[in-house]
């Protein structure tokens, strides 16, 4: 069976290490018809946006994408095209596999943890304003009003919408994610010791959902108790369920117990469409040296294959990826015990040796 896939390349590193990924699937031996997708920042001057409609179109009719990074301006320019896609698509899920393989420098020795983040709402919602115009000066007015609360002139806004809807249903995605996998355990992040009703409300919602699940054991943490124990004892912990931002921080923390971003993947789900993609930036001080790690995006590639159904093919290529960073020979600089160390290979390179493992 061909399978039709939206490629979104990217920017900065996104065009080389997506073909990595691209040569490293097609050579477990699933058929793939890619189609090519512009986007980011690179494509600004030719469409007049980051994100074309003919992206998500593509997106929707072939169902499922994978993509490069792509840059986010901090503090200026265009909004996240990431988060964009989430909420255009409704792709609620955010799922980060943090599975330490052997050969990786890391202070642990055995951590699999799988991050559920809810990708449509919270402070990533987007809803903001800005400070001097007369729409927070409205918002602030109404704000003081009703609540009594004091906010500072010359203030912006972010408002962070959680509902209960969506947090039912995260949690639903959650569970069943663990049930599907063979996990032990859903552990809820939050912060209602503060935030008693939008974390309140997605604490609520998660042993709503709970309840339905008696088969998988769960808790909740509050979020700043959440990096302590992390950092303490990992391997504790099996699936987490967060909120947007929450996810984002918690899913790099986890992140950096099993090697880095570079071998952290990542997939957003929703009900209709799947986007994988690697969970680091587009980091263009790199761009066309052929130098990162193309793990991240090879393994989100591994949770493309898993999710159109070819699982065989998966886990050939996870083991294939698992077996070159044991051995420790054709690995990238940041996978090396020095990174200093001249026997360090290119981006091609290392997937040319993942794809001879396969």
């Amino acid at each position: 069976m061909k399978h039709e896939i939206t490629l979104i390349p990217g920017d900065g590193i996104g065009p080389e290490i997506s073909e990595a990924m691209r040569r490293a699937v097609e050579a477990t031996g699933v058929s793939v018809e890619w189609v090519l997708a512009e986007a980011g920042g690179c494509v600004v001057r030719k469409y007049k946006t980051p994100l074309p409609q003919a992206v998500i179109d593509s997106i929707r009719r072939t169902k499922v994408a994978i993509k490069g990074p792509i840059v986010t301006p901090v503090g200026r320019g265009f909004r996240s095209v990431n988060v964009k896609l989430r909420q255009e698509l409704d792709l609620f899920a955010c799922v980060r596999p943090c599975k330490l393989y052997k050969g990786v420098n890391s202070r642990y020795k055995k951590i699999d943890i799988v991050v559920v983040r809810e990708n449509t709402e919270d402070l990533y919602a987007g809803i903001e304003f800005e400070k001097g115009t007369k729409e927070v000066e409205d918002l602030i007015s109404v704000i003081q009003k009703k609540s009594g609360a004091k906010i500072k002139k010359g203030s912006s806004l972010s408002i962070k919408p959680i509902s209960e809807s969506a947090s039912k249903r995260i949690a639903e995605f959650a569970f069943n994610y663990a049930k599907a996998n063979n996990r032990k355990k859903v552990t809820c992040v939050h912060k209602a010791n503060i935030m008693k009703f939008t974390d309140g409300l997605f604490l609520e919602s998660a042993r709503f959902v709970a309840k339905k699940f008696p088969g998988i054991e769960f808790e909740d943490r509050i979020v700043d108790n959440m990096c302590m124990q992390l950092v303490q004892k990992p391997e504790l912990y099996d699936v987490l369920v967060l909120p947007n931002l929450y996810g984002d921080i918690i899913s790099d923390l986890c992140a950096g117990l099993v090697g880095g971003l570079g071998v952290a993947p990542g997939a957003n789900i929703g009900t209709h469409t799947a986007l994988f993609e690697p969970t680091h930036g587009s980091a263009p001080k790199y761009k066309g040296q052929n130098k990162v790690n193309p793990t991240a995006i090879i393994l989100s590639g591994v949770l493309m294959l898993r999710h159109i159904g070819e699982v065989k093919a998966a886990d050939r290529l996870e083991k294939a990826v698992a077996a070159v960073i044991e051995e420790g020979k054709s690995v990238t600089y940041d996978l090396k015990k020095d990174r200093n160390d001249p026997t360090a290979v290119g981006t091609q390179e290392m997937a040319d040796a993942i794809i001879a493992k396969l």
